[in-house]
């Protein structure tokens, strides 16, 4: 992304983070999800193979669960979650083929994704009640995508920062959700997640440029 993309992504997640801090006020789904769609925006411009089309099908996904979770957090939970999901899968096709000499060269790094990954559903797990299997099933899909960005034959810093960042989002959403009440929860969760979207398409955005 140029540095004028940059910018204005950066102007609309920070219009949104910085107007949590008012009272709940309508239509802020469409704030919260126009950074988003300015990356759909961005990408669709220069998709070319269908890897990078599916990865858009993440992104559009990825949108949807922004708005799921922003129109009403409580009982569209769900459908965010599951939007979420979708985005996870559409990323992990898009970042196929996984290389067998990666993953053998950052195994401890995936163990450390795992052994993270328990811990926290360790902590979650007795305030699931029947959100335990989505949620199980959304922290195994997440950690594998966020797997798959060290081990993918597209690999680069952006895609494992991007990996990284959304681990970050979601752990924190949990625990502040389900176990824990976090100081500045909201705020945190959406800075590591917008990073997180940014990370994804820059990586895709470089691996093209390194291709032409």
């Amino acid at each position: 992304m140029n540095k004028i993309q940059t910018l204005i992504f950066t102007l609309l997640a920070a219009i949104f983070i910085t107007a949590r801090f008012t009272d709940p006020y309508s239509f802020s789904w469409i704030i919260k999800i126009l950074p988003i769609l300015l990356l759909i925006w961005i990408t669709l411009k220069k998709v070319v193979t269908t890897s990078e089309k599916v990865f858009v099908v993440g992104l559009i996904f990825s949108a949807f669960g922004d708005f799921f979770l922003e129109y009403d957090g409580i009982n569209w939970f769900v459908f965010g979650l599951a939007s979420f999901l979708l985005a996870h899968v559409f990323y992990i096709i898009s970042f196929t083929p996984l290389s067998m000499i990666k993953i053998k060269a950052r195994l401890l790094l995936i163990i450390s994704y795992v052994a993270f990954g328990l811990v926290i559903f360790t902590l979650l797990s007795k305030s699931l009640g029947e959100l335990f299997i989505p949620v199980l099933v959304y922290m195994m899909v997440l950690l594998f995508m966020a797997i798959s960005t060290l081990v993918s034959s597209k690999s680069n810093k952006w895609l494992i920062i991007g990996g990284i960042s959304f681990v970050v989002s979601d752990s924190l959403l949990g625990l502040n959700k389900f176990y824990l009440a976090l100081p500045y929860a909201e705020t945190l969760i959406m800075i590591s997640y917008y990073f997180a979207q940014y990370s994804l398409v820059n990586s895709v955005l470089k691996l093209q440029d390194n291709s032409d």
